[in-house]
């Protein structure tokens, strides 16, 4: 068996940058390593993460349960093997070089079934067989063919629909589905929309919203340049005295969850959008610092770098990390290791309902005592963290993992401490990523001081980074021309030679994008990633 892997993924003839691990004969497979992403995003791939770090992956009905142990990394993005589903379903496959092929003939679309429930509506796709289902910027591009009947059933409720080249692309009314999956036996794919009435069809989108239109070039900069052998977007806004305000970018309802960028900026009102920290894509959460209007959704870790500022001030950027207490009247005095965080190790963790409406255990053997006005109301067993924990306003919840023990008992009063490692940790807006690239002018990049590997250090990426020259913000995407992208030592190199006096890289890869005015502008590997935050200009 040889392996071979490349860069170049086609997807029913349409070219897009993803990795992918080929495992087998020249001609036939034993493995196909595929990012979960673009299972997810470019077939229609329904994925539940369990709480064991295990997947639960099903398409057109055949299902797939992938372990931890079953999952791999290629370069910075979380990969299964793919092989299982792709042949249950009937993907032709060919690999060519660089190129992997993925073929699934376009199928017809035989009727429209609609339904409405308390506060949604689903409209069920019936096909004479299974479809690739892609989720682009605000759009559905499913491989079906249908006649003008069926489109007009589409039309009349509330889903306008155009031919595309691969078949028919949707979009919807107002808000995006809140959830597309498939079925089998017979195939069907399912859009399940928010609100319970049809809603008028929309209108086609303009390019961008005439409000951002009419600020570029009068207080909002938009520069695309060709610098190094990269395409450079760079969006750049005086905050003190400009017409749009720079705040990170986070869903509603609490920190579990992906959306594409598109749907972000919609949500917190953003003319310009860039994606933001990292986040386990497997179980939806964030991995490092997220502060909005004085509250800690998400902690930082490792030291990593941040970006940080009050209202309309100019960001600060620096490394920021937590030290956290809790203490009871014992005398007994323990640390906590990171504050509402998808980042799982070893001690007692802190969460509070900011984290969202309950609390699931993320890890093995977990315990828990729940903290109200001070005081110990509840202890949780590893078996009801499973099931998972209510949190309402005001509750603390301290979670121990790893055989962190919980000393205290019910009606214990404990106190708990919180202090910054640098000032930028006071700041009402905490925004984190890494690796730090600028500080003060000087290149600071320390890959190691902030907990990440030599691989990713080296590798070549789409970047996005949130900087300033000391007078405006700018948010940047870096993309390579020709070539995989920037590594971090000729992001950093390219931004100082800008002039840019501090730079902080954020999520890049699939996650790198930039909207501007509703308009998805860049797709950093040439596919919609899911993201789990960002930071934005509202007005």
């Amino acid at each position: 068996m040889e392996t071979r892997e490349g860069g170049t993924l086609l997807v029913n003839g349409r070219a897009q940058q993803a990795r992918w691990r080929w495992i087998g004969s020249v001609s036939t497979p034993s493995q196909l390593w595929l990012p979960l992403e673009v299972l997810q995003n470019q077939l229609g791939v329904s994925s539940r993460s369990l709480s064991d770090g295990s997947l639960d992956l099903e398409w057109y009905g055949r299902p797939l349960k992938v372990s931890p142990g079953q999952q791999q990394a290629l370069d910075d993005e979380v990969a299964i093997d793919a092989l299982p589903l792709l042949l249950a379903v009937g993907v032709r496959l060919g690999a060519d070089g660089e190129r992997l092929t993925l073929d699934l003939p376009v199928t017809t679309l035989v009727g429209v079934r609609s339904s409405t429930q308390v506060g949604s509506r689903r409209v069920v796709l019936d096909l004479s067989g299974p479809a690739l289902v892609e989720t682009a910027a605000g759009e559905l591009l499913l491989g079906i063919r249908g006649d003008g009947e069926r489109l007009r059933e589409l039309q009349g409720l509330g889903l306008a629909a155009r031919g595309d080249s691969r078949g028919i692309a949707l979009r919807t009314a107002g808000a995006a589905p809140s959830r597309v999956f498939t079925l089998g036996e017979p195939s069907r794919v399912v859009i399940d929309l928010p609100g319970g009435a049809p809603a008028a069809a929309p209108a086609a989108p303009a390019s961008i919203d005439p409000r951002l239109q009419a600020l570029l070039g009068r207080g909002v900069r938009w520069d695309r340049l060709g610098r190094d052998g990269m395409r450079i977007n760079a969006v750049r806004v005086e905050p003190a005295n400009g017409p749009l305000q720079l705040v990170p970018l986070v869903r509603p309802g609490g920190m579990t969850g992906l959306g594409t960028l598109t749907q972000l900026a919609q949500q917190n009102q953003a003319l310009v959008a860039i994606n933001g920290g990292y986040f386990n894509r497997v179980r939806r959460l964030p991995l490092g610092a997220l502060k909005r209007d004085g509250r800690w959704l998400s902690g930082p870790i490792l030291n990593r770098g941040v970006a940080a500022w009050n209202g309309r001030e100019l960001p600060r950027f620096g490394r920021l990390s937590l030290e956290e207490w809790v203490a009871g009247s014992d005398g007994r005095r323990l640390p906590l290791v990171v504050v509402n965080s998808g980042f799982v190790q070893r001690g007692i963790s802190r969460y509070t309902a900011d984290w969202g409406p309950a609390y699931q255990a993320l890890s093995g053997n977990e315990t828990a005592l729940l903290l109200r006005n001070d005081t110990v109301v509840q202890q949780f067993s590893a078996v009801e963290l499973e099931r998972g924990v209510p949190l309402r306003q005001g509750d603390t919840l301290l979670v121990g993992r790893g055989g962190a023990v919980l000393p205290w008992g019910r009606g214990e009063r404990l106190s708990l401490s919180s202090r910054p490692s640098s000032p930028l940790g006071e700041a009402q807006q905490v925004i984190g990523g890494g690796p730090l690239l600028l500080e003060g002018g000087r290149n600071v990049l320390n890959g190691s001081a902030e907990g990440f590997a030599a691989s990713f250090m080296t590798q070549g990426a789409p970047r996005t980074v949130l900087a300033s020259d000391g007078r405006e913000v700018w948010l940047i995407t870096l993309e390579g021309e020709g070539s995989p992208g920037p590594t971090l030592a000729q992001t950093a190199q390219v931004l100082q030679q800008m002039g840019l006096r501090d730079a902080l890289n954020l999520d890049g890869g699939s996650s790198t994008g930039l909207v501007m005015g509703g308009s998805l502008q860049v797709k950093g590997r040439g596919v919609v990633g899911s993201v789990h935050n960002g930071v934005g200009l509202v007005p």
